[in-house]
């Protein structure tokens, strides 16, 4: 099911710039027992990203109402278990990257099925592979999570091997940054938690925020910095985070092996509790 400017519909304007230009954001957020689930961490990055991109950014209200209306039509299984795509476009506009600043912005809330899982990647872990695709460098979109998707895209392309779960992506500068669809940990030799600084390029997960609280919370050191591919020997343990699959350990990046340690299992719980 799907709204759109807050009516039950399935199109948009073919002039709508996030359709000709990819002038927009998204999120994805999980719903639980009728519950968007950190729904004020995925609220703050939207309105930063709104922002960053000097886009309308729709009432918080109404965006809740939006997700409410749906699940109301829904059936028992989407209101237990389910996902809600969230659209905000720069709106309808003419030919041209130049837009009109007063323009009404698009919202799209979408309700989709949880996603299948085999079931045993945040208990047995998963393999990755090294992408070839490497991310863009430009801190003018680092961090935010807008509608261009292509290097995400291409970098999923590579592998088709039922036992490579995710891909890890690099920079021009050979430093690790997140997954095609995740953002990504390190546990080094003294239990120090290392994520790799987005500053330049990488989205910054609503989750990867939530396990850098709660890792604080329960008294590890964090760090935030860049990961040369050719550091992994350096690190323990490594897992990845998105909103969806909440935290999975990687036991293999190549031939590299990773345990899961104690750290993983720690903040694992934490994040299922």
């Amino acid at each position: 099911m799907i709204l759109i400017n807050g009516k039950f519909q399935n199109t948009v304007s073919v002039r709508d710039r996030g359709l000709s230009y990819g002038d927009g954001l998204f999120e994805t957020i999980a719903i639980k027992d009728r519950q968007p689930l950190l729904w004020n961490l995925h609220w703050a990055r939207l309105v930063a990203g709104c922002e960053r991109l000097k886009i309308t950014c729709p009432e918080e209200t109404l965006l809740l109402d939006d997700i409410e209306q749906l699940l109301a039509q829904a059936n028992d299984k989407y209101r237990h278990r389910s996902v809600i795509k969230l659209i905000v476009t720069r709106g309808v506009g003419g030919r041209g990257y130049q837009y009109d600043p007063a323009m009404n912005s698009t919202r799209i809330v979408m309700l989709s099925g949880w996603p299948p899982h085999r079931g045993t990647e945040k208990d047995k872990g998963i393999k990755t592979k090294l992408c070839d695709t490497r991310l863009s460098m430009q801190p003018l979109l680092a961090g935010i999570k807008h509608l261009n998707r292509l290097e995400q895209i291409l970098a999923r392309s590579e592998w088709s091997k039922d036992e490579i779960t995710e891909g890890v992506m690099l920079d021009a500068n050979n430093n690790i940054i997140e997954g095609t669809m995740s953002n990504i940990f390190f546990v080094d030799h003294q239990e120090c938690l290392v994520t790799p600084s987005l500053d330049q390029c990488g989205i910054a997960g609503v989750q990867r925020e939530h396990v850098l609280n709660i890792a604080k919370e329960k008294g590890y050191q964090t760090k935030i910095t860049e990961v040369p591919v050719n550091k992994l020997a350096q690190f323990n343990e490594v897992f990845i985070t998105n909103s969806l699959i909440g935290m999975w350990p990687v036991i293999a990046i190549e031939d590299q092996r990773f345990t899961i340690g104690t750290v993983t299992k720690s903040l694992q719980a934490a994040i299922n509790d």
